[in-house]
């Protein structure tokens, strides 16, 4: 008996690929069970409770690392922001540094002016005065109010941008 090629045999479908014939290309029984067990295997592989019946210890594994991975996500959002928070405190405080750096610069140029003002008055001695405890005047220091300190400490706080570079 010889198998030959005839017309009856012929495939039912159109020359050319199977993605443009309307009906879908019949498989054969081996492609179906390959198919089929690879979607038992993905379906039970995302199945919880059948690995929770078939090893305990697996599951109860996986839940200690979700868990893990939760807290550890939990923990780096809580150490970004005060990350966050740290930098705008340390750009306050470098500005802070600054603003005195430049107000001491201002201070001791104040002073040296002053200073040569007095040596300037020295020479003509009969323009100062001595010092004594008479001529002394004592001024108190003001009283504050608390609410108007907590209110200009609050009113003190000032968000602002952190300089590039800082």
């Amino acid at each position: 008996m010889v198998a030959t090629f005839s017309a009856q045999q012929a495939p039912s479908q159109a020359p050319g690929p199977s993605w443009l014939s309307s009906r879908p290309a019949r498989r054969t029984g081996s492609q179906a069970r390959k198919n089929s067990k690879a979607l038992e295997l993905i379906q039970g592989s995302l199945s919880s409770r059948k690995v929770e019946r078939q090893s305990p210890w697996l599951a109860g594994f996986h839940r200690a690392a979700d868990g893990t991975l939760v807290g550890l996500g939990i923990c780096m959002l809580a150490l970004s922001g005060l990350t966050l928070h740290w930098q705008n405190q340390w750009g306050h405080q470098y500005q802070q540094l600054e603003n005195s750096q430049s107000l001491e610069q201002r201070m001791q140029e104040s002073a040296a002016v002053l200073e040569q003002h007095h040596l300037g008055v020295v020479k003509r001695p009969g323009q100062l005065v001595p010092t004594n405890s008479e001529n002394l005047v004592y001024i108190q220091a003001p009283q504050s109010d608390p609410k108007k300190q907590a209110t200009a400490l609050l009113s003190a706080i000032q968000l602002a941008p952190i300089p590039p570079g800082y």
